[in-house]
């Protein structure tokens, strides 16, 4: 005969128990890559959440490839133009021959009556001359403003979200150099400081 007593178990106990071993054991793999995603997904709900609470769109998040690509097309435009006002200048314009011609012809027909020597030479020559520096000189001082613009336009806009491109900033220079250049030989031109008319008692060449 079995004098042992029998152990009554009690519902609450096994639950407890339960619980206790379902803590105690170990987390799958894939129980916490659900996990992880659960968050990510609760995580992406809060930012759309607050994004539509700020009334912006899903889209505007993500960068815009196209504004990327557009970054700088008008400043770089504008180095461009710079530079090759700069190369104008220095060449020469067909605006620049085509004033000299009709200050040339202007000359011939004001000494059509008759005229010194003197007054030919600056009527039809001198007259010519000034007038291709002059338009020289206006095509290199728009080269270096410019220029100029290019380069401080930056620091007196609103603040951009990326720098300016470099190459912009190296036309932009090489415009303004050009352009100075430019301005040094027009006016030096004008007043006749590389080379002076000829005068009267001298040959053309002398």
């Amino acid at each position: 005969m079995n004098t042992t007593p029998s152990k009554t178990t009690n519902p609450d106990e096994t639950a407890a128990a339960e619980d206790a071993a379902a803590k105690d054991a170990p987390v799958t793999s894939s129980e916490a890559v659900d996990s992880a995603s659960a968050s990510d997904d609760l995580g992406e709900q809060a930012a759309r959440d607050d994004a539509a609470d700020d009334g912006i769109a899903d889209e505007d998040l993500e960068p815009d490839p196209f504004e990327a690509a557009r970054h700088g097309v008008g400043a770089g435009a504008a180095a461009v133009v710079s530079a090759a006002l700069g190369v104008v200048a220095l060449t020469g314009a067909w605006t620049g021959r085509v004033a000299a011609e009709r200050e040339t012809l202007i000359g011939q027909i004001k000494l059509s009556g008759g005229g010194s020597a003197a007054q030919q030479i600056s009527e039809i020559y001198g007259d010519a001359w000034h007038t291709t520096a002059l338009v020289n000189g206006v095509f290199a001082l728009l080269a270096l403003l410019v220029g100029v613009v290019v380069l401080v336009r930056p620091a007196f806009g609103a603040p951009a979200g990326r720098p300016q491109p470099a190459w912009v900033r190296a036309v932009a220079l090489a415009g303004v150099a050009l352009g100075v250049l430019g301005v040094l030989i027009s006016a030096g031109m004008y007043l006749d400081l590389f080379v002076s008319l000829p005068s009267a008692g001298t040959p053309a060449g002398g």
